[in-house]
């Protein structure tokens, strides 16, 4: 079993890969890495994931996911335009 989990999201014009797949119970971080100017996609927030973060262009930002319930947790840009979500299975 891993000890660890991370997985990295490319933000270009929308979230690549858009779904994130992890492991209940398993430390977590999602990698944010914005390399297109577009608008809002410049913040990444999630309520139910309880993070906001600001997303400077070419650069990295980590998050860490709590992994402790299963379930689907969604993220979006700062104007709720653009959706992803991460998906903790048991």
């Amino acid at each position: 079993m891993k000890n660890t989990q991370s997985a990295t999201i490319i933000v270009d014009g929308g979230y690549s890969p858009a779904e994130v797949d992890l492991t209940q119970g398993v430390p977590a971080t999602l990698t944010f890495k914005r390399i297109n100017d577009a608008g809002c996609l410049d913040q990444v927030h999630s309520t139910s994931l309880n993070f906001s973060e600001d997303l400077p262009l070419n650069e990295e930002r980590t998050v860490t996911v709590d992994t402790s319930q299963a379930g689907e947790f969604p993220f979006s840009c700062g104007m709720d335009m653009f959706f992803g979500k991460v998906v903790v299975h048991p």
